[in-house]
């Protein structure tokens, strides 16, 4: 039997008997030695730690003991999640000298705990601080729907590992959309969880303020499962939230009956090709969706994103950036070098925005349940594109894939990222938007589009 690419068939094939979790990791690694050359998704494979942890979960079963919700699932992560064993990359050249990480991060630790099968650690933009996967040190990783085209990013190799099919599903990281931009550009799923939901323990942070943590999959029930398990306290992360985990899982066939939806306007109505906006129009059609919400001032809020992003990740480097700059990527080094210039006086103003826009889009939610958005201006852009032209103006292209996701990461919102295909066309991502700690109204949402055959299902 060849092993299913939905996670969720997966575990169903190995607790019954169908396949071995060994026969499922053996075939995975096979894959990833025959297709990751090409896709250049993995920086490291765990291939004597996954063999070892499918064998206790096959004796498991042979016991008559339940291994996990995930049992058998192979998964990766991003290269800034810290493996046991292994050094801690971040996507920088920098960190290939530093000691193997003593253990698992938090996250790896609750997949592994639920039974999944870790296979190994994914490329990314360097320090995450980029929307693209072109890395100076590690190589470029291309888009799995056509290979002259970006990923995205910075978690370009955790989206197309799943949209290539190399593992069901995997987990990133989002501090400006490094999770939604590339599910959007490689037609996948990616939650970014409410600020603080999941634990950061273990993972390399980039802008603390901001950072996030969510998984990637190819169907709505494998994110929600993956993000069930990820849930709870964590002493370890000392912006993880106290509340106990609220399962989505369980929502996933109420429908949409009750939920009050809108879509996002100005900021979020503007700048985006016309392909994309026909997708948004026809997903908010479907849904019945006819009221229209604005978030006020966004445009400067996405400016005080950029200003916060860069003066903290600027202050976490100093030290490199002092002693080793021709070190770094120069896209990533040219940046936080301006971060360092950047006056006290205007990161504390930009704190003082970002509170007062989160009052105010917290006050517009109390009256909707779900927002609907765009997750990126365009389709994936060719590798060799530096622009992207938005409402006449031209704009560097790198920075400009967040034009959508950036205000929303700012304030910590929970955002579900839905992969919308059509025959013949590049995928497109359509972004769904609620208060803090709803998440299971982002999961009722998908699965209803899901179930109408809006959102293609990938098995």
């Amino acid at each position: 039997m060849t092993p299913p690419q939905n996670a969720l068939a997966l575990v169903a094939a190995v607790k019954q008997g169908h396949l071995s979790a060994l026969a499922v990791v053996e075939a995975t690694l096979t894959t990833l030695q025959t297709q990751n050359p090409a896709l250049n998704c993995f920086t490291a494979i765990t291939a004597d730690r996954a063999r070892q942890q499918a064998q206790a979960i096959d004796q498991a079963i042979a016991a008559g003991q339940d291994p996990g919700p995930l049992a058998g699932v192979p998964f990766a992560v991003k290269n800034l999640f810290d493996i046991q064993g292994i050094t801690t990359l971040a996507g920088a050249k920098l960190n290939q000298g530093n000691p193997p990480a003593s253990q698992d991060a938090t996250a790896i630790a609750r997949l592994t705990g639920a039974g999944a099968i870790l296979v190994g650690a994914l490329n990314m933009d360097e320090y995450a601080y980029g929307f693209v996967t072109i890395n100076h040190h590690f190589g470029t990783t291309p888009n799995p729907h056509d290979p002259r085209r970006m990923a995205g990013g910075s978690s370009g190799g955790s989206a197309a590992a799943v949209a290539a099919g190399l593992v069901p599903v995997t987990l990133g990281s989002d501090t400006n959309g490094s999770i939604r931009v590339p599910a959007s550009l490689c037609g996948v799923y990616g939650l970014k969880p409410t600020y603080g939901r999941l634990s950061r323990a273990g993972a390399y942070l980039f802008a603390s303020s901001l950072d996030h943590v969510g998984p990637f999959g190819r169907s709505v029930t494998d994110v929600a499962a993956v993000y069930d398990a990820l849930q709870g306290p964590d002493p370890a992360d000392p912006v993880c939230t106290q509340r106990s985990p609220e399962p989505v899982t369980p929502a996933l066939n109420q429908g949409i009956q009750g939920l009050r939806l809108a879509r996002l306007g100005g900021h979020f109505d503007r700048g985006m090709e016309p392909g994309v906006r026909t997708v948004v129009d026809d997903v908010a059609q479907a849904l019945g969706v006819t009221a229209q919400v604005d978030f006020p001032e966004t445009h400067r809020a996405r400016a005080a994103a950029y200003l916060i992003t860069a003066c903290e990740g600027s202050q976490l480097h100093l030290d490199r950036l002092r002693h080793h700059p021709m070190d770094f990527d120069p896209a990533t080094r040219d940046r936080f070098l301006a971060g360092t210039m950047l006056p006290a006086a205007w990161y504390v103003q930009a704190q003082r925005l970002r509170r007062w826009y989160r009052d105010r889009v917290r006050d517009i939610l109390q009256s909707y349940d779900v927002l609907l958005a765009p997750t990126t201006p365009c389709v994936a852009p060719p590798l060799d594109q530096t622009t992207l032209t938005i409402d006449g103006d031209t704009f560097p292209l790198r920075p400009h894939l967040g034009f959508y996701t950036q205000p929303l990461s700012f304030i910590g919102l929970p955002v579900l990222s839905v992969p919308i295909h059509r025959p013949g066309q590049l995928p497109v991502g359509v972004q769904l938007v609620a208060a803090p700690y709803q998440e299971v109204k982002l999961f009722q949402v998908a699965a209803w589009l899901e179930q109408q055959s809006l959102v293609q299902r990938q098995d």
